[in-house]
């Protein structure tokens, strides 16, 4: 049968699986939204200084 020892590595090894599987999910789906969003704003930002300047 299995030992505890065993029982804990197997644990620790869902554990990590786990985590690694929600790291990867956020920075699939939520970072490039975040990034596109701030480019976004910035080139809006940018638009909008130019025409303040030509004003």
């Amino acid at each position: 049968m299995f030992e505890f020892d065993q029982y804990l590595g197997f644990l620790l090894f869902l554990t990590v699986l786990t985590i690694g599987f929600w790291l990867m999910f956020f920075l699939v789906a939520f970072v490039p939204y975040w990034l596109g969003g701030a480019i976004m704003e910035l080139v809006k930002e940018k638009k909008a200084k130019k025409e303040k300047e030509q004003d």
